[in-house]
């Protein structure tokens, strides 16, 4: 897999900083990033990071827009204006902004959480409530996509 998966709980020490999982380094160091490109994500209590693939993508959503047009100084605002690049220490640590914990609603220790292309930062509980979401969002998902499916009879 060459992109972020499974889930971490890593803790934050007196000055905000907190390990990055190796096995995160280890794709950002694939895709030859240094650091670690991160923003308030648009429609969770969550930070969105991830590498250059992660920008590149963001980049071929925005050529959607005309440069200029609101919807896209919208969009550049939330992934550009907001964002920030973390620098790894040698030690394989990030230091969170406060925004960003306080966004979070980040306490003592952070999660995680591989999403392919990205991953993204949670509060604990807010995260377990977002997993359960999902879960339950999944089941209907995957329903729909059964109806969707060509039987056997069509083959």
């Amino acid at each position: 897999m060459d992109g972020f998966v499974a889930t971490f709980t890593n803790r934050l020490d007196a000055k905000g900083r907190v390990s990055v999982p190796a096995q995160f380094r280890a794709v950002l160091a694939r895709e030859g990033t240094e650091g670690l490109f991160c923003y308030p994500s648009l429609d969770q209590d969550a930070i969105d990071c991830g590498g250059s693939r992660l920008q590149d993508e963001i980049s071929k959503r925005l050529q959607a827009f005309e440069t200029f047009s609101e919807d896209y100084e919208t969009l550049s605002t939330a992934f550009y204006a907001d964002s920030r690049l973390l620098k790894i220490d040698q030690d394989g640590r990030i230091m969170l902004p406060e925004e960003f914990i306080e966004f979070a609603g980040i306490k003592d220790a952070a999660v995680f959480a591989g999403l392919g292309l990205k991953f993204q930062i949670w509060e604990q509980e807010k995260f377990q409530a977002r997993r359960q979401v999902a879960r339950s969002r999944l089941r209907s998902i995957i329903r729909s996509l059964d109806g969707k499916r060509p039987s056997e009879d069509d083959a």
